[in-house]
């Protein structure tokens, strides 16, 4: 950046705090560049994306971001972000449960299919979405969450499959479950 080049703030570009950790930086570069990908957006944002980009291009290499943090302190007020940092981040430990269960449920219900109609297993998103009763896009951070782990996949036919290791992880969940009911059983018989 040279001296006649006007101050950019690639911090409020990507909304987060100058002091935020490499994982929040990149997931905030991946939200907003989806956001404002001119395919998503029918090309409207171009200009905005490729703002993110470049932003995300100074911010990810360590030694261009400390130049970058210098003329930071130069031409904005320190603290005066109002973007979350990583310590703002709050987790709901109840919602995190929630999701962990219906994981367990759409996988259990890809199981039940694939050992019932093994050569076509495939199911409609639709259908588990429904049985799960969520939203449009809790749903596709299960299937997100789901297929990223290698658990599910997407069929040719664009439906919803449990996969090798799907099968495994429920084998795997099954024992653990049978063997903690155990182990309460054991302990309930102890007590008596």
């Amino acid at each position: 950046m040279t001296g006649d080049q006007t101050f950019v703030d690639y911090y409020s570009i990507l909304q987060v705090n100058q002091n935020c950790d490499e994982e929040i930086l990149e997931y905030a570069y991946r939200h907003l560049a989806k956001m404002y990908h001119p395919d998503h957006t029918g090309g409207k944002d171009a200009t905005r994306f490729n703002e993110v980009i470049n932003a995300y291009r100074i911010l990810r290499n360590s030694d261009q971001r400390a130049v970058y943090d210098v003329l930071y302190a130069r031409n904005i007020r320190v603290g005066s972000s109002n973007f979350l940092s990583c310590n703002d981040v709050k987790i709901d430990e109840e919602a995190a449960l929630n999701d962990a269960d219906a994981h367990t449920k759409i996988l259990m219900f890809l199981y039940e299919r694939r050992r019932e109609n093994a050569q076509d297993a495939g199911v409609v998103a639709y259908h588990i979405q429904d049985m799960l009763k969520c939203s449009d896009e809790h749903f596709e951070f299960h299937r997100w969450y789901l297929k990223e782990k290698g658990f599910i996949t997407i069929t040719e036919q664009g439906t919803l499959a449990i996969t090798i290791q799907g099968v495994d992880h429920t084998i795997s969940m099954s024992r653990a479950k049978k063997a903690e009911k155990l182990l309460i059983a054991q302990s309930t018989n102890f007590q008596d």
